[in-house]
């Protein structure tokens, strides 16, 4: 039977300030998604609210609009995807081997607080299926805890954007709050790598998180990885 794999995407479109515009950052979803498809594994698009994913305007821009990016927002299927995502209440945890949580600015203000996907978060983790992220999709683990109500990243090793690159993007004054320091309040084993914006990925048991834009094939390469090598151990 094929992997099933849950992408959730962002449904806000600003930063507490209207003017400035926000959103799914786009090659963090397609650069996983077209390794998740080279594996052949089946995927779902889940929001917190369901329904329209913006776009952010920076991600559309080069460098970062890459030929995956180009080739997705070009298939009209593709952006009908985008306009009508899954709401968590449609999803079924037992039946995806993988969540991955993509990332962009907005994600931090709908991804921490809703208790659907921190449940569906929680049941695919608990039964030894792989959790994920990418960027600020760690935003969406920060309040997730387990049945024993312990932090689910607590005492994990882990990374995600980290407030150096915050600062050096020009959004430190933006964001609502210091993502990485929340996620070491929670006890998590924090990492970054040596410079900014280079890709970098950790990887804890069934928890697999990339630090950056640049971060997600790599991130997505080792949540095929895990997901093998739980498929091999079963066998075993």
């Amino acid at each position: 039977m094929s992997k099933r794999i849950l992408n959730v995407v962002t449904n806000v479109g600003h930063y507490d300030d209207p003017s400035h515009p926000t959103g799914l950052w786009l090659s963090e979803l397609t650069h996983a998604w077209h390794v998740f498809e080279e594996h052949g594994y089946a995927q779902t698009l889940v929001s917190p609210a369901g329904g329209t994913v913006p776009l952010e305007p920076r991600a559309l821009k080069f460098p970062n609009y890459d030929k995956t990016a180009k080739s997705w927002r070009a298939d009209p299927g593709k952006m009908a995807m985008l306009e009508n995502t899954a709401s968590p209440d449609q999803i079924d945890p037992s039946e995806y081997d993988a969540i991955y949580f993509t990332g962009g600015h907005a994600v931090m203000y709908d991804f921490p607080d809703s208790e659907a996907l921190q449940r569906i978060t929680r049941e695919i983790y608990e039964r030894g299926g792989i959790v994920s992220s990418v960027c600020h999709g760690y935003c969406g683990l920060l309040n997730t805890r387990l049945s024993d109500g312990s932090y689910l990243i607590a005492d994990r090793k882990m990374t995600g954007f980290a407030w150096t690159e915050e600062v050096l993007a020009r959004v430190d004054k933006l964001v609502p709050y210091n993502a990485e320091e929340r996620a070491k309040q929670r006890g998590a084993r924090y990492e970054k790598a040596t410079l900014p914006f280079v890709s970098y990925v950790v990887t804890d048991g069934n928890l697999v998180t990339g630090q950056n834009p640049g971060s997600a094939k790599a991130t997505a390469k080792k949540v095929v990885e895990a997901i093998e090598s739980n498929v091999s151990r079963r066998r075993g």
